[in-house]
């Protein structure tokens, strides 16, 4: 029997691509591996978002096939920068051809190679209609779409996942549905942006929520990121469907920059004031709203001046967590071509938000201290305690509590990424 393990990197849509792979291969008759240890074959569903990651992903390759294992490559660095994947691999798939994986195995199997790197425009199937591996946990993710309707100029997803391709309404109901029946309490919504769902189908993501929150049964929905560009279509729409006690009050709205005219090089087609308009009217209407936002600091052309104007940004906002990245230049996207950013000033900037960003979240999440909260318990956390989420998504940690559980926590301690508590 052969047997193969599915390694996924990235985001929580490459997690949900990674368990449709898993899902094909033993429908063909493959046995899954727990570990790449015990495999034949490895799939290393890659991330290509950083150059960073990209290298880890490089190394990753090389590492699986000097142990010996045949290694096959899926995921966004097909795309974005295949010349860096090592010639020794038995088969490569593009994101759009990982219904092919028990294919690209057998014919791996004969001595052959698959490699099918079709784009959106040759081929673009539909992964709701792909079986999943339902895996044990709390939490399920079910992407609503592939694609986006941006053109950031720094951004390579693109080039792998294409323009916009909504799943229907109907599909993603029926899996919620499905997910539910088999004990899941927590659904992801999944995108790469989650804010221009349904723009190509005549829907939105508000229609959508509403859809899903009618559902019978005791559960919370996260959805996944929006940018601002798309949620100022629907704002008001989208904020009511928010007010469903089924959404957890967490909002990931990447501004990337301070600065308009940075985010006009970026190619973002919103203001600074634009999204501080969304946050105050959120914030307005759904209390206990726990902000999400990313930063790129380091830009081609972003000078002191509008990096100040990113801080001041910051400590006027107040995010509860924001995402800080180095910018790094990506195979094929306009901003590679123009003048960098020294990497020592890059990573000056870096510091300087991310010191920033802890105080303000530890402030934030210290006001939380003597309350009591809702929290959907996960299981055990990594660095010990029973991990859970609060009804805006922050991380709880308490003393007992069983998988799956709606409990009432008071929050004793807090720290700048999550909370402390026990049961009332």
């Amino acid at each position: 029997m052969v047997r193969v393990h599915v390694e996924s990197y990235g985001c929580s849509r490459n997690k949900a691509d990674g368990e449709i792979m898993e899902a094909i291969l033993l429908r063909a008759g493959y046995e899954l591996a727990e570990t790449p240890e015990n495999a034949d074959y490895v799939v290393v569903n890659t991330c290509a978002v950083k150059d960073p990651t990209e290298v880890k992903m490089v190394r990753r390759i090389r590492e699986l096939l000097d142990s010996g294992k045949k290694v096959i490559v899926t995921g966004c660095l097909v795309h974005v920068n295949p010349d860096v994947i090592d010639s020794r691999v038995s088969g490569i798939l593009g994101v759009k051809s990982i219904d092919r994986i028990a294919e690209a195995v057998e014919i791996a199997e004969r001595g052959g190679k698959l490699i099918s790197i079709e784009d959106w425009r040759e081929r673009n199937p539909d992964k709701l209609e792909l079986p999943r591996l339902w895996k044990p946990g709390v939490s399920f993710v079910v992407p609503i779409s592939e694609g986006c309707l941006n053109a950031c100029t720094y951004c390579a997803t693109r080039f792998a996942r294409g323009v916009l391709k909504s799943y229907k309404p109907e599909l993603i109901v029926k899996w919620v549905k499905k997910a539910l029946a088999r004990g899941y309490k927590e659904i992801i919504l999944s995108s790469e942006d989650t804010g221009c769902y349904g723009f190509d189908i005549g829907t939105n993501l508000a229609k959508l929520l509403d859809e899903i929150t009618a559902i019978e049964g005791e559960f919370r929905v996260r959805v996944g990121m929006m940018n601002p560009n798309h949620v100022l279509k629907f704002l008001d729409e989208l904020i009511e469907a928010y007010q469903d006690k089924k959404v957890y009050k967490f909002l990931h709205l990447p501004v990337q920059s301070g600065d308009n005219e940075v985010l006009r090089k970026m190619g973002r087609t919103y203001t600074v004031e634009e999204f501080e308009e969304i946050v105050k009217e959120f914030r307005k209407k759904v209390p206990g709203l726990n902000l999400n936002t990313d930063i790129i600091v380091g830009f081609p052309g972003e000078s002191d001046e509008a990096f100040g104007n990113t801080v001041e940004l910051v400590k006027r906002v107040r995010p509860d967590k924001i995402n800080v990245s180095r910018y790094s230049a990506r195979p094929g996207t306009i901003a590679a071509r123009w003048k960098q950013i020294p990497g020592w000033k890059a990573k000056e900037r870096s510091r300087l938000l991310h010191r920033l960003r802890l105080q303000i979240a530890h402030e934030i999440n210290k006001t939380y201290v003597g309350r009591t909260v809702e929290v959907l318990v996960h299981g055990p956390g990594e660095k010990g305690g029973i991990k859970g989420r609060a009804f805006n998504y922050k991380e709880v940690i308490l003393d007992s509590g069983g998988a799956g559980e709606f409990v009432k926590a008071r929050v004793e301690r807090a720290t700048a990424t999550y909370l402390l508590g026990s049961l009332e």
